[in-house]
């Protein structure tokens, strides 16, 4: 008796979930090749800038050795790492792209050069030199240490 009525509940949820997964799937694949193809068919562009910021996104997942849930094999964790810098052409204008991390750890916040970019695709940049921070005098002596994109400066 409580089967039966867990068996007609079961055929109504099982069907709308897996629904529910396929369209979220389908979902994510058509979103990721709009904007491969967006950065396709934008152009490639060469532009001054300077690098304003720099972030790190990490993330970490663990599985169950011998698929035994219970961790009784010990689980096997993994770790990615997206490396994110964000540059600020000459209009004043910020742009966040993503960057290898060989690419990330090259880059200071404050060098300035040439972004070569597609779309929302990093593809290079050539350092010209680091503004990261100078010195002024203001009047009464002391120093004052600013950033290169400091307003006030």
């Amino acid at each position: 008796m409580f089967f039966g009525w867990f068996d007609a509940i079961f055929s109504f949820i099982f069907p709308i979930l897996f629904l529910l997964f396929i369209g979220m799937f389908f979902f994510a694949l058509i979103s990721n090749l709009r904007t491969w193809n967006k950065n396709n068919h934008s152009p490639r562009l060469t532009v001054p800038a300077t690098v304003v910021a720099k972030r790190t996104d990490v993330s970490h997942s663990s599985s169950a050795n011998a698929g035994d849930m219970s961790g009784a094999h010990g689980y096997d964790t993994s770790t990615f790492t997206s490396y994110y810098v964000t540059f600020q052409v000459e209009s004043g204008d910020r742009m966040e792209l993503r960057v290898d991390g060989r690419e990330y750890g090259q880059l200071a916040e404050g060098d300035f050069g040439e972004l070569t970019f597609q779309g929302t695709r990093y593809l290079g940049f050539e350092r010209r030199g680091s503004k990261a921070a100078y010195y002024d005098r203001p009047e009464n002596g002391e120093e004052r240490q600013r950033a290169s994109w400091d307003p006030e400066r």
